[in-house]
C-alpha cells in the first residue's frame, strides 16, 4: 500500500484546531507545498490568518528521522532571537488526528531564492541577501544555547564522531545499490577526524538559501525553515554545507554556483564568504576546511539516498523527484571524497 502524502484530512485538522488553536475560524482551504522532501508541508488559509501545517509522512520510517518535534521545539526557543523563524503555534504528538505528528506555525511571507543565482536580482540586492545569509548563519552559533533551553539539544562529545557514525548506519539502512566511493568516504573519514577543538553550538544541519525566505522588498531574511536536521553540534559543519552547495552546478537541479562569474553577478568567493563568516564569530580562520566540505558531501549523499529508498518504496512526498534526487547519490560521495583527500 502507497502511504499518501499529497493530501490531508481536513475535516479532523479543521475540528483539531478548532478546539486547540486560539483565534483559529474556518472555512480552512489547504494546498501543498511541493519544495522539501522530509515531512510533508501544507499551507493553511483562513480569512483572518494563514497557517503552516508540517507533519512526519506517514509509513514506515527511519529511526529518529522526520522529527517534527525536534523542528518545533528549537523554532519555539529561538523565537525573539537574532535568528529569524516563523511563530510556533502548537506541536500535536497524537498520531490519531491525522495518521502521524504534526505542528503548526505562522506562515512567514516573502520571496524564497531557489539558487543562488537569484535571477531577477541585481548584483547588489544578490550581494546583500547572501550578506544576511552569512549574518544568520554566524549569529546562529552564537545562540547561548543554555539561556534558550537547549543545552540538552543534542548529546555531549565529538560531532563529526557522531555524525558520521550515525549516516553510515542510516546510508546502509537505506542502500540501493553499491557505491565504491561512498563506501571508500565513510572510512576515510573515520580516519581523518580532526581533534575536538571544544566548539558545541546549536547547527541547523541543512543551512541553504533555498531554506529561508526573505523579504519581499529588501534583502533581510524574514526566516529559517526545514530544522529537522538541527542539533547540538559543530558550527563548521553549517558554514561547510553552505560552501558545499555552492559548488555544484548553476541552475534549478544543482542549485549551486558552478560555472557562474561570480563577481559580475555580486556574489561572493567561498573564501570571501568563510572570511566574512570568521570575522563575525571573531575567529582567525579555519584549518583543514576539506575534511569539513568532505563530511557534508557524505551526509547529503546519505540524505539522498534515503530520499530514494522512501521514493522506491512509494513512501516520499514527492516521489518523481525522489527518484531524480537519487541519481545524484555517487556524485555527492566522489565530490566528498576528494574534497577530504585535498584537505
Amino acid at each position: 500500500m502507497t502511504a499518501d502524502t499529497q493530501t490531508l484530512n481536513e475535516p479532523a485538522v479543521a475540528s483539531y484546531l478548532s478546539e486547540h488553536l486560539p483565534g483559529f475560524e474556518g472555512p480552512m482551504t489547504v494546498s501543498k507545498f511541493q519544495t522539501g522532501q522530509s515531512n510533508p508541508t501544507f499551507m493553511l488559509k483562513t480569512p483572518a490568518h494563514n497557517y503552516v501545517l508540517r507533519r512526519k509522512p506517514p509509513g514506515v520510517l527511519l529511526k529518529s528521522a522526520h522529527a517534527v518535534d525536534r523542528e518545533f521545539r528549537v523554532q519555539k526557543a529561538l523565537q525573539g532571537s537574532d535568528v529569524p523563524v516563523s511563530k510556533m503555534h502548537l506541536l500535536c504528538e497524537d498520531d490519531s488526528v491525522i495518521g502521524s505528528m504534526f505542528y503548526i506555525m505562522d506562515h512567514v511571507p516573502g520571496r524564497n531564492f531557489n539558487e543562488p543565482e537569484m535571477p531577477g536580482l541585481t548584483p547588489a540586492e544578490r550581494t546583500g541577501v547572501i550578506d544576511d545569509m552569512n549574518r544568520v548563519l554566524a549569529a546562529l552559533h552564537q545562540v547561548d544555547i543554555d539561556a534558550v533551553g537547549l543545552s540538552d539539544y543534542g548529546p555531549e562529545g565529538n560531532y563529526f564522531e557522531r555524525q558520521v557514525g550515525r549516516w553510515s548506519k542510516q546510508y546502509k539502512a537505506s542502500e540501493t545499490q553499491k557505491n565504491p566511493a561512498m563506501d571508500a568516504l565513510m572510512v576515510e573519514l573515520v580516519e581523518a577526524q580532526p581533534e575536538d577543538d571544544g566548539q558545541r553550538t546549536l547547527v541547523h544541519g541543512d543551512y541553504r538559501l533555498d531554506n529561508m525566505i526573505f523579504d519581499a522588498e529588501t534583502t533581510d531574511c524574514r526566516a529559517v525553515l526545514d530544522w529537522e536536521l538541527s542539533t547540538i553540534g559543530h558550527p563548521f559543519a553549517d558554514l561547510a554545507a553552505v560552501i558545499m552547495q555552492w559548488q555544484l552546478p548553476s541552475g534549478t537541479e544543482g542549485r549551486g554556483m558552478g560555472g557562474l562569474d561570480r563577481a559580475a553577478l555580486g556574489l561572493p568567493s567561498d573564501e570571501a564568504f568563510i572570511a566574512k563568516y570568521c570575522e563575525r564569530r571573531g575567529l582567525d580562520g579555519i584549518d583543514n576546511f576539506g575534511y569539513y566540505l568532505g563530511f557534508c558531501f557524505f551526509r547529503m549523499a546519505g540524505i539522498i539516498q534515503g530520499v530514494l529508498k522512501r521514493g522506491l518504496d512509494g513512501n516520499a512526498s514527492n516521489p518523481e523527484r525522489a527518484l531524480k534526487l537519487g541519481e545524484f547519490v555517487p556524485v555527492f560521495a566522489q565530490h566528498g571524497l576528494d574534497a577530504l583527500r585535498r584537505g
